[in-house]
């Protein structure tokens, strides 16, 4: 379905001013143009933490909905479900996170709503759009790695940088709107991320005492013009377009992308106007990646708009800054077709390097637009010479101040309390420990995990168990992670269960169903997969316990 008539003419007039780059590098205007006039195809990625991604295409196809696999993804994320099962996958080689390409991302129909799935709720997968998928990928995180998100929110990418990291290690994710940061835990509790904590930055101004990292990500906020197939109002003369925009995967509209800098206002549209408005904050996020990466190390910069301004100027000017120390790594992604780097723009000829960074034009393979610049340290640049103290001596030495995760005096029973209730072994949590951040109870951190004291995390791994109400209660969370060890006190649900569970509806189960169950809390399943928890009543209801800012995923298909 098109979209208005006007909007031909709205996107020519918006856009007009890179007819000069079709015109020298780049084929088919007019292609590009018809096809932002179509929507955007949804897109998804198993969670490699929970399912195999030939699971969820059968639980798809039951739905009579066509998902069909991303060839240009899937070998990566192949690589991404070695590492979290690996036991040890700082210690494995390299070869072995290889492995034949696996049916984990994939391509839906334009307007499905993945997150109105009970399959998405239950966290078995993600949706995210395919070209947001490439900065992760092609920033090559590998376990070991220090790693930083420096404008996280939604959290798409954080938790692809999560699982390439094995799920173990550091990964700090920062964001300078609160509400932001709450909308990146809620995405991370709901796959299982353990190894991230969040962070409240203006990320331009992030503080050196963080310490240096391997890996830096820089998905900056921009001008979205890459994103005018799920926001056309964008391209309306006069229309209203805060940067970043478009719906969430419940099909909500979604507020305009706050990022790791300090919001400022909103303008209208798009244009050069809007670009120049915008590099500013760019530029001083870049400079930032720059300093806090470590000699050696990569940092990736990406905007999901076409606008050399907010691109090719923005790294060109970060180069010429750094004299040499700082250099584009050609990168390129079998299966995609791409383009290079804009090198001459406005009659002005640019760094012929710049040709390295990648663009990824919509009428190329069916996606949105995307911006990538692949970035290294030059090794013998110096350091800011603070790195976080480590137990393990792969993985850095010089000192910097850890944040303080740990366990209160009277806060040891509570574990034995929550494995004896659900019949978990203690492999459960082997590679996993609990630290007391507030009051309200205990949060669940990969066992390696070290962030520092400054930034003061706002969050590190998952709130897992609720120890100031009475009974203690296990998080949704939690139960999504450790669902499928638990041997007791779990209830199977049939489909209309399932809804009326996820809709948060009393219910009244079979004998059969709690035959092994006591009143009490419960974890709740539905085909193997747990869903969350629940209260068996004496009378025999079950009462939800599924969020109620969760409550948008409540039916569809079997």
């Amino acid at each position: 379905m098109l979209l208005p008539s006007t909007a031909k003419s709205d996107l020519e007039a918006v856009l007009g001013r890179y007819r000069c780059l079709f015109d020298r590098d780049v084929d088919g205007w007019d292609a590009f143009i018809a096809t932002l006039m179509r929507p955007l195809p949804t897109w998804i990625w198993a969670n490699p933490l929970r399912i195999d991604g030939q699971q969820l295409l059968e639980l798809i196809a039951e739905e009579g909905v066509s998902a069909e696999p991303v060839s240009w993804l899937n070998p990566w994320w192949s690589s991404v479900a070695q590492r979290v099962s690996a036991p040890d996958p700082l210690a494995a080689p390299a070869a072995a996170l290889i492995t034949a390409a696996s049916s984990i991302a994939l391509r839906l129909p334009p307007g499905f709503k993945a997150g109105q799935r009970w399959w998405y709720c239950a966290g078995l997968a993600h949706a995210q759009e395919a070209v947001s998928q490439l900065p992760v990928m092609l920033l090559d995180v590998r376990p070991g790695h220090r790693v930083l998100d420096l404008c996280a929110a939604p959290g798409g990418k954080t938790a692809q940088l999560a699982l390439a990291l094995g799920n173990r290690g550091t990964l700090l994710a920062n964001d300078f709107s609160a509400e932001r940061i709450a909308a990146l835990q809620g995405n991370l509790d709901r796959l299982g991320v353990l190894n991230a904590s969040t962070t409240r930055s203006d990320g331009g101004n992030y503080p050196a005492a963080a310490g240096a990292f391997d890996r830096i990500l820089v998905d900056a906020p921009c001008s979205s013009e890459g994103t005018l197939r799920r926001n056309p109002s964008l391209a309306q003369r006069g229309g209203y377009g805060a940067s970043r925009t478009g719906g969430d995967a419940l099909g909500r509209n979604a507020p305009g992308r706050a990022s790791g800098r300090a919001p400022g206002r909103a303008h209208s549209g798009i244009g050069p106007e809007r670009s120049q408005r915008m590099a500013g904050r760019q530029r001083a996020l870049l400079r930032k990646a720059v300093q806090l990466c470590r000699p050696g190390g990569r940092i990736l910069y990406s905007t999901c708009t076409f606008a050399p301004e907010e691109n090719e100027l923005i790294v060109a000017e970060v180069l010429d800054e750094q004299n040499g120390n700082l250099e584009l790594v050609s990168c390129q992604v079998p299966g995609l077709l791409t383009g290079a780097g804009v090198t001459h723009w406005q009659g002005r000829d640019l760094d012929p390097s710049l040709s390295r960074c990648l663009r990824v034009w919509p009428h190329a393979n069916d996606t949105g637009g995307f911006f990538v610049a692949v970035l290294q340290k030059s090794a013998s640049v110096a350091s800011l010479e603070v790195r976080l103290n480590s137990d393990d001596p792969r993985i850095g030495s010089t000192e910097v101040e850890p944040a303080r995760l740990q366990l209160e005096v009277d806060d040891d029973h509570w574990l034995q309390g929550l494995s004896e209730h659900y019949g978990l072994p203690a492999a459960a949590l082997a590679s996993c420990r609990l630290h007391r951040q507030t009051r309200r109870g205990l949060h669940l951190v990969a066992a390696d995990h070290r962030p520092s004291a400054v930034p003061p995390p706002q969050g590190s791994g998952l709130f897992a168990y609720r120890t100031n109400i009475r009974p203690p209660k296990l998080t949704t969370g939690a139960a999504l992670l450790l669902g499928a060890a638990a041997t007791r006190q779990t209830l199977e649900l049939s489909p209309k269960q399932r809804d009326a569970y996820l809709r948060r509806e009393l219910m009244r189960p079979s004998p059969e169903q709690v035959n092994d169950c006591r009143p009490g809390q419960v974890m709740v399943r539905y085909r193997g997969f747990t869903l969350g928890v629940a209260v068996l009543h004496r009378s025999g209801d079950l009462e939800s316990l599924f969020p109620s800012r969760w409550s948008g995923c409540s039916a569809g298909g079997t």
